[in-house]
């Protein structure tokens, strides 16, 4: 099934920021001002861009028939719009991934530089971390997020969610909880990201992998997403071994002009992958303590608009 075969339609598009340079209602400059905080949070929620902004053109069409001066936490207020219109969202995406061919990984995003200096954005928006709210409900990774990545209070969320604060405080505990025994962990300084990264080029480019096997974790997890359209892994490589010979035995090799391009994904590490000139797919990689833990590779078509530039995101 087609990730975008149920979007919505709507004519009414949301503000882009560049609507600022001309004079704009207080409505628009207040949606504007929290743009990118909104795609995120939506984003965070779904794992799916292309959703999250289908959430956003909702969010607007809900902010515009609103009197901004009537509103006193406009940030909160926009927060509670965009959380609603994301947790109906969610089941549209869990009937999608019910018939969805092969492992299901995160739309990728194309991040700037600078959002890996926020190490708390960061790791909230990586392919990792996604894949591990994926195995919250949908009300806990909708409390999870808004607590633990934006900060809210527990009566904005609980606003939000349509539950109470202290039924929100236990589903709080215990999202916290089960992320943590799942969330990746081990800090890792530039230096070992970049050698990383640079082994796994010369793996993709070349199939040589020297320097590879020294880099990659006892437990490193390979996954692919190729949606049903584009060739991939059904199931997920774990293993050391198993995941070198994958990348000697071709897992890249194509008799075609292919090109390897070092790029941040989601705020961290990696490959842009061109085949005759055409994006054909995406490698995240996750490094932890100077080895690296997962290889998250992309090639659904549906799923690589967003690399062609930046996303900007925020808190």
């Amino acid at each position: 099934m087609s990730e975008r075969s149920e979007r919505t339609t709507g004519t009414a598009e949301p503000p882009a920021p560049a609507a600022q340079e001309q004079s704009v209602d207080p409505a628009t400059e207040v949606f504007v001002a929290h743009r990118n905080l909104l795609f995120t949070v939506a984003y965070e929620m779904l794992g799916s861009a292309a959703d999250a902004e289908d959430v956003l053109q909702e969010t607007w069409l809900r902010w515009a028939g609103v009197d901004p001066t009537t509103v006193r936490e406009k940030r909160a207020y926009l927060v509670r719009i965009v959380t609603r219109q994301a947790l109906d969202r969610m089941r549209v995406l869990g009937r999608r991934k019910e018939s969805y061919i092969g492992p299901w990984l995160p739309e990728p995003l194309l991040t700037a530089p600078d959002v890996a200096e926020d190490v708390e954005l960061a790791d909230s928006i990586s392919m990792a971390m996604l894949l591990v709210l994926e195995t919250l409900a949908p009300v806990e990774r909708a409390v999870f997020v808004l607590r633990e990545v934006f900060d809210l209070r527990y009566d904005e969320i609980a606003e939000a969610v349509g539950r109470s604060p202290a039924a929100v405080r236990q589903l709080a505990y215990r999202a916290r909880a089960h992320v943590a025994a799942r969330r990746p962990r081990g800090a890792v300084s530039p230096a070992q990201t970049r050698a990383a990264l640079q082994a796994f080029q010369r793996a993709v480019e070349t199939g040589e992998l020297q320097g590879l096997v020294d880099i990659l974790a006892p437990d490193v997890v390979a996954l692919s997403d190729g949606g049903g359209v584009r060739h991939a892994l059904l199931r997920p490589i774990v293993g050391a071994d198993k995941v070198a010979r994958l990348l000697a035995g071709g897992w890249w090799q194509r008799e075609a002009e292919r090109s390897v391009e070092p790029v941040q994904i989601n705020g961290g590490p990696g490959l842009l992958i061109r085949v005759d000139g055409e994006v054909d797919g995406v490698v995240a990689v996750r490094v932890e303590n100077g080895y690296v833990t997962g290889a998250y590779h992309v090639r659904n078509p549906e799923k690589l608009a967003r690399v062609a530039r930046e996303t900007a995101v925020s808190r």
